[in-house]
């Protein structure tokens, strides 16, 4: 029987697929072992380690990496989608860079999200589905990675400027 990740994370790329008719996705070819270092910001509860390998992804390390990225305002971990997780290392190995991201957002509730509701928090944002997060990485320019982000299609990038921060998912490509 599936888990509710493979579940979620079947369903939800199909319909990433689909959201964009005609359109590959760009996403380059992931290695056979991928790597992740991220942080979080407000707890320094991190992970740094390999989360995917032979040609699976390894059950243990997504669980850890559900910790850093849980809601923080209701203490509520959810699965995140592991796709998530590809988008960040490509990033980071496009970037050649082997800092840590900095975290300051994953999975929210959907409560979470509505007290954040302003014009810059969507209604139905992928951070309620575990598939966004928002960051910073030392030695980056938000700018440079936002930009490299949106040249790979690897998912939305959103650049927030005034904050220093970049927001990536894994849904389909586009840009804010």
């Amino acid at each position: 029987m599936a888990s509710r990740r493979e579940v979620i994370s079947a369903g939800l790329g199909l319909l990433a697929c689909a959201a964009v008719p005609g359109k590959a996705r760009a996403m380059p070819p992931l290695p056979p072992v991928r790597t992740l270092r991220v942080q979080r910001v407000l707890t320094e509860d991190s992970f740094d380690g390999v989360y995917f390998r032979d040609g699976r992804y390894d059950r243990e390390a997504l669980h850890k990496l559900d910790w850093v990225f849980r809601d923080l305002s209701a203490a509520e971990v959810t699965p995140m989608d592991p796709r998530l997780f590809d988008v960040l290392h490509a990033v980071a190995q496009g970037l050649g860079s082997e800092e840590f991201y900095h975290i300051s957002s994953g999975y929210r509730t959907p409560e979470r999200n509505g007290e954040l509701r302003t014009s810059r928090v969507s209604p139905v944002s992928l951070h309620m589905s575990g598939m966004a997060a928002d960051f910073r990485l030392p030695g980056s320019d938000p700018y440079g990675v936002a930009r490299l982000a949106a040249r790979m299609q690897v998912g939305g990038v959103g650049l927030y400027r005034r904050d220093g921060f970049v927001h990536l998912d894994c849904g389909p490509p586009r840009r804010w």
